[in-house]
């Protein structure tokens, strides 16, 4: 079990200080998937700041590592601690479930 943290999507301003395709969100997802295949998932997207574009990346030179490093940044430490608790949680519950759901009795035919 490791948690794998990807981008989703980016959107970006078309034109912003002169620089076109200006990167200003970020959608991501925090997974995580146990030896017996269940999967504890988080879904979100932050704002990526765009006060200062000193250091612009054009669109095209983006990696998905660059991108995830601006996401995990915009969402501060502490989000993104809270994020892998919840998915963790998220497989702890499903190996040792606290709820059920469903009928007794028997479905007629």
């Amino acid at each position: 079990m490791a948690i794998t943290w990807s981008i989703v999507q980016l959107d970006y301003a078309v034109s912003l200080d002169s620089e076109t395709d200006v990167v200003n969100n970020s959608h991501w997802q925090c997974v995580d998937v146990d030896d017996a295949g269940n999967q504890g998932r988080v879904y979100g997207s932050v704002s990526i700041p765009t006060d200062d574009i000193t250091d612009f990346i054009p669109y095209a030179d983006i990696t998905e590592a660059k991108a995830l490093e601006w996401t995990k940044t915009a969402l501060g430490a502490e989000e993104v601690a809270s994020m892998e608790a919840n998915v963790a949680a998220q497989l702890a519950l499903l190996e040792d479930p606290v709820e059920g759901s469903g009928t007794p009795w028997e479905e007629a035919a």
